[in-house]
């Protein structure tokens, strides 16, 4: 990350302890974006916050330095004097296992100096890892609300020494409908404490729930000044109506664009994820998929793949769309019009981040243009007609700045990535941990982001457990035999009945 604020005042005028100062600049962050100065004054004070800013901006800072700052790590004076020394002071909660992580690993950076310990929680990972780590005592937990409700049940996480409360990307738990999981986590914790709700949107329902469950919080909309759009400045947006069955075309000659780094295509289905992927890598190019059907081994391989630049195409669905914070991904495609206007500013917040340039592609199909209208309307594109566009249109190498000549294969002298599979794939131990596509890991609850559909093969017990939020454990084990022998005792029935017939 690089710091490109034009804000002269740094993250020490606004009283950040000097270990986390040093750590940013050593990561070239020395001054807060709009979202970051806004809100720490407030946090810091320990008052509730509603922080709202575009996708991108830093709000994940915005409450961790607060969080870093305020726990009483191990070795201190505040901590010995802490009632239950080792229980979780600080509780951030995310929709998706992929943001929990990223989270995660962005505070783990920035308190890299202090004593602070964190866990991360969440579903399609083994619990025991995760208990140990409970049990050995830490100061923040990032989770999502499956797993953390699991845990907090088998009395593992003990919430009641809690004093700060994160809810990051409130309205992806609305869309996904963890809700009613969040206010039962919040019913958990210690009336008397610090909430702070973050989101790039505020629909009517998380409005309604932080009223219910906050004190007098501060609603902080930041922007920066020079870009008071409804979308970022730095987010080049292009938008074609495009024929279905030359999409894959058009999207192999996009990727060969001159400056072109990591991208991101959005599919509308899994199985549309699935097939561009598997379609990209026979032309040439370094991809990997990641949808809710995947198991979390799978899941975590292409996303350490795309960030370790083994891998420069990650073909996603709406799962990822708020975990993964890279930041020089240059361009994002719709492979399909998003469903609203929140799905799209989320889908292309994925690129130009940090300060930087980002280009946005989106494909509209003849059916979706009364959709992509209302799209249009909301964002303020003032493109409400797209153009037709093939992979051959000259408009389409000029506007992406494509070589003219370019097909739709790479060429072999530039295929220079390693690929997926040179990255390990981990078994987590969890349902559908180290399997690829076999592994469903349809942990909804705990932010797997899965279907409701049946995937192409029947579930399991490790699915359903999954789709619950948790491992199989000790009662579906003991299931087994007792389905077996019941199985049994029908076949000798039939036996009896058919031998009876036959003696008749």
């Amino acid at each position: 990350m690089t710091d490109t604020s034009t804000n002269t005042l740094t993250f020490a005028d606004f009283a950040v302890r000097s270990e986390i100062v040093e750590v940013l600049a050593e990561k070239g962050i020395t001054a807060p974006f709009p979202i970051q100065a806004e809100t720490l004054p407030i946090a810091l004070a320990g008052n509730d916050i509603i922080g709202q800013a575009k996708t991108g901006t830093g709000k994940t800072l915005g409450f961790g330095i607060p969080v870093l700052q305020r726990v009483a790590a191990p070795g201190t004076e505040a901590y010995e004097q802490l009632p239950s020394p080792g229980a979780p002071q600080a509780l951030i909660v995310a929709p998706t296992r992929e943001l929990a992580v990223q989270v995660a690993g962005d505070l783990t950076t920035a308190g890299s100096k202090l004593r602070a310990r964190i866990a991360t929680i969440y579903g399609g990972r083994d619990y025991e890892p995760q208990i140990k780590q409970l049990n050995a005592g830490v100061e923040i937990v990032v989770g999502t609300p499956g797993r953390l409700i699991d845990l907090h049940r088998q009395k593992h996480l003990n919430l009641k020494n809690v004093k700060i409360v994160v809810l990051d990307e409130a309205d992806e738990m609305l869309d996904l409908g963890f809700l009613p999981d969040v206010e039962k986590l919040l019913s958990y914790v210690p009336d008397v404490r610090q909430t702070m709700l973050f989101s790039a949107t505020m629909p009517g329902p998380v409005v309604s729930m932080a009223r219910r469950f906050m004190t007098k919080p501060t609603h902080i909309s930041a922007a920066d000044p020079f870009d008071m759009g409804v979308t970022k400045k730095d987010i080049r947006q292009v938008v074609y109506r495009a024929h279905q069955l030359d999409k894959d075309e058009m999207i192999a000659r996009i990727l060969q664009a001159e400056g072109r780094g990591r991208t991101i295509i959005f599919t509308r289905t899994k199985r549309q994820a699935d097939k561009l992927s598997d379609e990209l890598k026979t032309r040439g190019f370094a991809a990997g998929a990641i949808h809710g059907d995947l198991g979390q081994g799978a899941r975590e391989q292409a996303l350490r793949a795309f960030r370790n630049d083994k891998v420069d195409v990650l073909v996603a669905t709406d799962v990822a769309a708020r975990g993964i914070d890279v930041t020089d991904v240059t361009h994002v495609i719709n492979y399909v019009c998003p469903e609203d206007d929140n799905t799209y500013l989320h889908r292309i917040g994925r690129t130009g981040r940090a300060g930087q340039k980002g280009t946005a592609v989106t494909f509209v199909d003849w059916e979706d243009m009364p959709r992509w209208s209302l799209i249009n309307k909301a964002v303020g594109l003032d493109i409400p007609e797209p153009v037709e566009t093939y992979s051959s249109s000259p408009h389409l190498f000029e506007d992406l700045d494509i070589p003219k000549g370019t097909k739709g294969r790479l060429p072999r002298h530039r295929r220079s990535k390693e690929g997926l599979e040179s990255e390990e794939l981990e078994d987590l131990g969890g349902p559908g941990g180290a399997q690829s596509k076999g592994g469903r890991g349809r942990d909804r609850r705990s932010g797997g982001g899965g279907s409701k559909n049946r995937g192409r093969s029947g579930r399991g017990s490790a699915d359903r457990s999954a789709e619950s939020g948790g491992d199989s454990g000790p009662q579906s084990k003991q299931a087994a035999p007792s389905g077996a022998g019941s199985g049994q005792r029908r076949r000798r029935r039939r036996r009896k009945v058919s031998g009876s017939e036959s003696g008749g």
